[in-house]
């Protein structure tokens, strides 16, 4: 597929990425990024088992690790404010420690789109009785990639549908 740009000051899509609480801490040995370092391609923070530790101590509860249910609802939930919301679905793949999705918002801020997916699931999560805690599943913010032309946009959805090393089996 061709590169073909677009004109307009509104991306095609997005690749939102949100990950599940507590699943990827500040110190971990993927590396981290916080709020007062997060610039475009700024490197991570190193290692830090002392980091690690002291974010592993402020956790209100384990980490989140959704079940086969519990994608489902997931699954649900994000199909569901994009129908309500007439948003176009590309791609969506619920793992079990983070939700990537490639969607058309047209012209809405991506950060009202990412609060819409977690708000919806955390609602669907707690109505089935899979999530009884006060605080979100979901770990802060999220991952709010830009699509701006149609060979963007396919990479993302192939990145989603086939990047994600396939169907995870059933563990219940």
């Amino acid at each position: 597929m061709r590169a073909m740009w677009n004109d307009t000051e509104v991306p095609l899509g997005y690749l939102f990425t949100f990950r599940c609480y507590g699943t990827w801490l500040h110190g971990d040995a993927r590396g981290s990024i916080d709020r007062f370092h997060n610039k475009y391609k700024s490197p991570f923070f190193p290692c830090s088992d002392r980091r690690r530790d002291l974010s592993q101590l402020q956790l209100r509860s384990k980490p989140v690790k959704l079940d086969d249910a519990q994608r489902a609802c997931v699954d649900s939930a994000i199909r569901e404010v994009c129908k309500h919301r007439g948003w176009f679905l590309y791609a969506l793949n619920v793992r079990t420690n983070h939700v990537h999705i490639v969607v058309d918002i047209s012209k809405l801020k991506p950060g009202y789109a990412l609060n819409a997916f977690k708000s919806y699931a955390t609602r669907l999560l707690r109505r089935g009785g899979h999530w009884n805690y006060q605080h979100s599943p979901w770990a802060d913010r999220g991952s709010k990639i830009h699509l701006w032309n149609e060979r963007s946009i396919q990479r993302a959805v192939d990145y989603v549908i086939d990047g994600q090393g396939g169907d995870l089996p059933t563990f219940d």
